[in-house]
């Protein structure tokens, strides 16, 4: 059980530096990308834990209401039936 523990915290550690090592400067949040990979590298859990919650870049919703919506047929579309 120790020995899984270990490495559960040693994949997520690698996982987390790497996630990090491959994100846009641009688009991590709350600290510079070489401070977040110093994180992770000195703190292992505590560091990936902290990237993946504060740091690691949100996922782009998209135009619109954000994320993937619902595709609505053009016969129940009120803007599209209005425009005939």
């Amino acid at each position: 059980m120790r020995l899984l523990f270990t490495i559960f915290v040693l994949a997520l550690s690698f996982y987390a530096f790497f996630d990090c090592a491959r994100s846009q400067q641009e688009e991590v949040r709350r600290l510079p990308k070489w401070a977040w990979l110093l994180l992770i590298f000195l703190f292992s859990s505590i560091g990936a834990i902290a990237w993946f919650v504060l740091g690691k870049p949100r996922k782009n919703p998209g135009p619109g209401r954000g994320g993937r919506g619902k595709i609505i047929p053009p016969d129940d579309d009120p803007d599209f039936l209005r425009k005939l």
